[in-house]
């Protein structure tokens, strides 16, 4: 019965001994290939889904900001008028923060540090965070140059002594840079001279600015508040000059317009009481290379000193200051009035008197010679 049933199993055959054989080795190894093949279809799957979704899922785990702390240097410059988002887009473009919402996002989170950003030259570091970026921008002790004021009023000689003070670049070369009037810009109004066209006002050039790069800052403002105030190129050189005299002569600004009127009506009216005479101390004293309160009656006498308005009729040669906005306004807008005199009664306080006639001026310049008596070493 066994056997029977064994034959019919195997086919009618039983092996030697009466063992059954196990199942057929190309069934084992058709079952390993299909359960290889559906694992490689299943990591294949695996591997595509993941090249896919990997960007993503980096998208939505990275931040927009650097870790910081940073490191290496990087200059950057705020200049006056940038907006956050400007500054922003400077910094991720030197490096400094990542994108530029990150900065905007840490002004918009401190906006009390972010006010306090003047404009200047900073160094920061690249790779830092943005809240860093910003607290460092925020302290003006992180500048990397210092500003230099250039009041008003200056000579070029003492405007040149003033950058160079400020960036250890030496005077001769600024006195070197002031004759190369094509690098400059300097205007035709200005005769190869750049007296009068050094616009004073406050600066501050990168470390390694030329003196030549300097100069040519100023020269170019100047050119801008001549062009602003809508003066015609035919009249720079008259302006130019005539604020220069305003600048050096008027006492307090409130008085410059009518200093401007004053020598205007001297001009204007050759045959009046000043014959066509400016009669400007400043412009003596200029010619003569001293600066002083009154110039000596000597210096008023020499005829050799063309800046000497005294002796010579018109205006002189060229400005003998360098003046600022104020001034430059007065000499195209002067007041209107009778004045061909004026004295500063009290050169401590700008105290000016104007007057019409040369006898009430008498009168005016005697409070001026009590002055100086009481002040000789100022006189």
């Amino acid at each position: 019965m066994t056997q029977r049933l064994d034959q019919e199993i195997f086919g009618g055959y039983t092996p030697p001994g009466g063992e059954v054989p196990g199942p057929p080795k190309r069934r084992v190894f058709s079952n390993l290939f299909a359960l290889l093949l559906s694992l490689a279809v299943v990591l294949g799957g695996a591997y595509g889904a993941y090249r896919i979704a990997a960007p993503v899922i980096t998208n939505l785990v990275a931040t927009d900001d650097y870790l910081g702390p940073g490191s290496g240097d990087v200059e950057v410059v705020v200049a006056d008028g940038d907006s956050g988002r400007i500054i922003a887009a400077k910094l991720v473009r030197a490096g400094v923060v990542k994108t530029s919402s990150a900065f905007v996002d840490a002004t918009n989170e401190e906006s009390d540090l972010a006010k306090k950003i003047q404009p200047g030259t900073y160094t920061l570091q690249r790779e830092m965070r943005a809240a860093d970026a910003l607290a460092w921008l925020a302290d003006p002790k992180n500048r990397s140059v210092k500003r230099v004021t250039i009041p008003e009023g200056l000579w070029a000689s003492e405007v040149f002594e003033r950058l160079s003070k400020a960036s250890g670049i030496p005077i001769k070369q600024y006195q070197a840079a002031a004759k190369d009037t094509k690098a400059l810009g300097l205007p035709k109004a200005a005769n190869g001279q750049v007296e009068g066209w050094l616009f004073p006002s406050t600066y501050e050039f990168g470390p390694k600015a030329s003196a030549t790069e300097q100069l040519k800052t100023m020269v170019d403002q100047a050119v801008k508040v001549m062009t602003d105030e809508g003066i015609p190129q035919s009249r720079w050189e008259e302006v130019m000059i005539m604020a220069s005299i305003i600048e050096s002569e008027a006492g307090t600004a409130a008085d410059r317009k009518k200093v401007a009127r004053v020598f205007y009506n001297r001009l204007e009216n050759p045959q009046g009481e000043t014959v066509g005479l400016l009669q400007s101390d400043a412009t003596v004293s200029y010619g003569a290379k001293r600066r002083a309160v009154a110039p000596t009656p000597q210096e008023k006498a020499d005829a050799d000193n063309a800046y000497n308005t005294h002796v010579h009729k018109g205006l002189p040669p060229g400005p003998i200051s360098n003046p600022g906005q104020v001034s430059i306004d007065a000499a195209v807008k002067p007041a209107t009035g009778p004045w061909y005199f004026f004295v500063t009664t009290n050169p401590d306080s700008g105290e000016t008197k104007f007057a019409k006639t040369y006898a009430e001026h008498q009168r005016n310049t005697e409070e001026f010679l009590a002055w100086c008596a009481a002040n000789d070493e100022k006189c």
